[in-house]
């Protein structure tokens, strides 16, 4: 590696030369002006509150995973079990086991996103320190066997008989490959995306990053469908066809007045999820669900910003279909409290994934 090739290597210039490592304030900036003028046109800054209704604030901010779930038909999530703070290790640990649920298990916030707070369970001891250490509301969920994950956006308008999917982000976990002479670190520091992750990488692992993994061995260092958490995106749009739509629309047609949002989905193969087989859906996300295939490397800003702009035109349109059929928009009393409340959520969110 030359002296170019090792500055470009650094996370600074990994980040100033890939957009998909911006922050959101960078990334939106320039396009806030549409936002406002689509405010101007629902008359209300508050409008997304009205595109799914039985969902709190629309699932823009500040919506339950609790309440989420609890709309969605139980086939087609994880079993999961929920619990308030403060808790009990003991007593959590007692109720996974009436519920059926066994190790591995995931441990996630009743709210957050971008995967903070989540965290794998592996045993009794994993579950009694997330107990304790539970900043906010919390569920606890089978770990999904299939090793494949997509999110699958879908948008339907109300009235409409049917909707369509309008992207799709497969999903590349966050891995590494030995080599018999290189220790986990030293792989992971020859991989530009994970550099982006090294430190929190780092606290999941430990001491096992000084691990030589034998030659051929591939190891997900990350198992979370999250960008924030070192999967990498991959727009896979073209593939949602019409087998593929028939599904997600039967299924989201299924959750009561459910029009705009993404489904993050586990699934075994490609052709099984298309015959309404083998995967699970593990989140809905409602109005503030962004077109994550925007992410895919091979994206510029510019793509970004015409999907963003695209789906926010269309959440406005339900919106204010929705409104016309009585349901109302946030207050801005309302509007003001539900972001003082997520960024209190976002600072005990935090300290959750410290």
């Amino acid at each position: 590696m030359n002296s170019i090739q090792r500055i470009l290597h650094r996370p600074f210039f990994i980040k100033l030369l890939n957009w998909e490592y911006w922050s959101f304030t960078s990334v939106y900036l320039l396009i806030y002006p549409v936002w406002i003028l689509l405010c101007l046109r629902a008359r209300s800054f508050f409008f997304f509150a009205a595109s799914n209704p039985t969902i709190k604030n629309g699932g823009f901010l500040c919506e339950s995973k609790k309440d989420i779930i609890s709309i969605i038909p139980p086939q087609y999530h994880p079993l999961t079990a929920f619990f308030s703070i403060p808790a009990n290790g003991d007593i959590v640990l007692r109720d996974l086991r009436r519920a059926g649920l066994q190790f591995p298990l995931i441990g996630k916030p009743n709210m957050g996103g971008r995967g903070r707070g989540v965290k794998v369970l592996r045993d009794e001891q994993d579950v009694r320190n997330y107990a304790r250490t539970a900043y906010l509301d919390f569920h606890i969920q089978e770990f999904v066997p299939w090793k494949n994950e997509a999110g699958i956006f879908y948008v339907r308008y109300p009235g409409e008989e049917k909707g369509r999917i309008t992207g799709i982000v497969g999903k590349e976990f966050l891995s590494v490959t030995g080599d018999g002479k290189h220790t986990i670190l030293q792989l992971l520091q020859q991989n530009k995306r994970a550099l982006m992750y090294l430190r929190s990488l780092q606290k999941i692992h430990g001491e096992r990053m000084n691990l030589v993994l034998p030659a051929g061995e591939k190891m997900i260092v990350s198992p979370f469908g999250n960008h924030a958490r070192g999967s990498k995106f991959i727009d896979e749009s073209h593939l949602a066809d019409e087998a593929l739509n028939n599904v997600i629309d039967s299924i989201c047609k299924q959750i009561p007045e459910f029009y705009f949002g993404r489904l993050d989905i586990r699934y075994d193969t490609w052709e099984a999820m298309k015959q309404g087989r083998n995967f699970s859906i593990i989140e809905v996300n409602g109005a503030g669900a962004e077109p994550t295939h925007i992410y895919d490397p091979g994206h510029s800003i510019f793509f970004a910003w015409k999907e963003i702009i695209r789906h926010w035109i269309m959440l406005n349109r339900i919106s204010r279909m929705n409104h016309k059929k009585g349901h109302r928009y946030l207050s801005w009393r309302e509007g003001i409290a539900m972001f003082r409340e997520d960024r209190e959520w976002s600072r005990k969110l935090a300290a959750m994934t410290e």
